[in-house]
């Protein structure tokens, strides 16, 4: 069995402690980052909202890369500025689309609504002079985390040693690939690095769409017994065979609130948690904590973040669940050309003096 993964730390609630800093924006600007990666063109924008000489930031993470450009041309936005606290400026987002037309998926309207409730909480705290760790009364601990990074279809071995030699005792998060058979998924168990194993079973017309296969998955099960799986695709076929494996199974693709927990096929015992994907910090907040209350093994994800996110999502997971298969490997893991070394894990995670954000370098 894998490593028990455990829910959210107990203290503080999240929202509890940010929803009433006062915040001041004068002024919306927007920049777009791009960068290769071992497996797309990646594109995100940084939403940057200011006053007073002060600036917080957040990242949309939003994939289509034709929506960056799009919204930088639009003068579509609502008026953000003015006086907010933290609370009533996510709720001014309530209900309101932040593109000019719809997107190409539901979920870009999230991520692009945690950008700016993340630039705003960034600069709501820098105005407060408040640290994230003073500001929520946490500690932020060294970060486990794990690598998405991709070895090939089927994996290679290989690919997954080297990147331990690496970043010694390196673990492994794995998209299902095309090609994966009995044989490419024994070679990775002897590696000792698959935590968690991506199903991908729940995307529906995007690139990294994976069929749902009850003999592949009842393969993957029997030859990677040290893993959790996540986001099956749950079918009358499928069912009888995850069934007996309900403690390994975790998801992410579905859950956005807490009535997402309910609705889960099978009762969690562990979430993926993406701050992007859940989208307000009120939601995020709420998660948190009907996890902990449920006993409900809690780590979070990146979404190739090339600015502040990775950073925030970071400092997220070093606060409320630092010890999980966290899949927020320092953004040098995406690089096309690696260097000899690698961070390893625990990572530590030093907060700016002021603001939701990392220290410079740290």
């Amino acid at each position: 069995m894998p490593p028990a993964v455990a829910p959210p730390t107990p203290g503080p609630a999240l929202w509890e402690a940010v929803a009433g800093l006062a915040l001041r924006v004068d002024d919306v600007a927007l920049d777009i980052l791009e960068r290769e990666t071992p497996a797309f063109t990646r594109r995100t924008t940084v939403v940057r909202l200011r006053a007073d000489g002060r600036e917080g930031v957040g990242e949309d993470v939003t994939y289509d890369p034709e929506a960056h450009p799009a919204l930088l041309a639009w003068d579509g936005l609502p008026d953000l500025r003015g006086e907010w606290t933290i609370a009533s400026f996510s709720a001014a987002l309530d209900g309101v689309s932040l593109f000019p037309s719809v997107p190409v998926h539901a979920v870009d309207e999230r991520y692009r609504r945690w950008a700016f409730e993340s630039a705003a909480l960034d600069l709501a705290l820098r105005q407060a002079g408040l640290a994230w760790d003073a500001a929520l009364g946490r500690t932020v601990r060294p970060l486990t985390f794990v690598s998405s990074r991709g070895v090939g279809d089927p994996p290679d071995p290989a690919t997954v040693e080297d990147l331990r030699r690496r970043s010694p005792g390196l673990g492994m998060k794995l998209d299902l690939g095309l090609a994966w058979d009995a044989s490419s998924a024994r070679a990775l168990q002897a590696t000792g690095a698959v935590r968690i194993v991506d199903l991908k079973g729940l995307y529906r017309g995007t690139p990294v769409d994976t069929p749902v296969d009850a003999a592949v998955y009842a393969m993957l099960l029997e030859a990677l017994p040290d893993a959790l799986f996540e986001d099956p695709g749950v079918t009358d076929e499928t069912r009888g065979v995850l069934a007996p494996h309900e403690a390994r199974l975790t998801w992410d693709v579905p859950l956005h609130d807490v009535a997402d927990l309910d609705a889960l096929p099978f009762a969690p015992r562990i979430v993926n948690l993406k701050p992007s994907r859940i989208g307000s910090i009120r939601e995020l907040s709420a998660l948190y904590e009907a996890c902990r209350a449920r006993g409900i093994g809690a780590y979070s994800g990146g979404q190739t973040e090339l600015g502040p996110g990775r950073g925030q999502a970071q400092l997220l997971a070093a606060t409320f669940h630092p010890d999980g298969p966290n899949d927020l490997a320092p953004t040098v893991f995406n690089d096309v050309e690696l260097p000899a070394d690698l961070p390893a894990y625990p990572l530590p995670l030093r907060p700016a003096p002021t603001g939701f954000r990392l220290a410079a370098g740290g």
